[in-house]
């Protein structure tokens, strides 16, 4: 009997954790995430300016945020580029997660895939920006794993770093 508790302790070392598997606490709630959010706007909004809003002025053209205006496609263009190549290229975070120190993670996968961050950055923060104006991220308050419509089609979620380091556990 002391063997198959030895051996059932050695196996639960060499099994790694899946994100899946931690307390609901470990994952970022609505308001950390609104923050981030915030600082990834800001940070979009002087690319943006720096960009195709110095063009405009420079050509003496007038910009009119509609989606449907060329400045409304470029800006439309600039944002989810950022958040798809950022969160892909830089580790699931962007600047205004780095700040707050929290991450999006696979919950199916050890890494995101390419796969993965279209659908939660482009296709689902496209429908979930445009189409119901920002309503389905209050949904994070409610699931358990702060989960908003795009978490759940993507199968991601949003962590909190520092609780995965003070658990002692590892993500990738």
């Amino acid at each position: 009997m002391e063997e198959l508790a030895e051996f059932n302790d050695v196996i639960k070392e060499e099994i790694p954790q899946k994100i899946s598997d931690f307390p609901n606490y470990f994952y970022a709630g609505f308001w950390v995430r609104l923050f981030a959010f915030v600082v990834d706007l800001i940070c979009i909004s002087i690319v943006t300016a720096g960009t195709i809003g110095l063009v405009y002025k420079i050509q003496g053209l007038e910009k009119t945020h509609s989606l449907i205006t060329i400045y409304g496609i470029v800006s439309l263009v600039i944002y989810l580029t950022y958040f798809t190549l950022l969160t892909k290229l830089n580790d699931g975070q962007t600047l205004g997660k780095m700040i707050f120190g929290i991450k999006v993670v696979s919950l199916e996968e050890e890494t995101l895939s390419w796969q993965t961050v279209l659908i939660r950055e482009c296709v689902c923060r496209f429908i979930l920006q445009t189409f119901i104006f920002g309503l389905g991220y209050l949904v994070s308050i409610f699931t358990p794993k702060k989960q908003h419509i795009g978490d759940y089609f993507s199968g991601t979620s949003v962590i909190i770093i520092n609780m995965i380091k003070a658990s002692g556990s590892e993500i990738k």
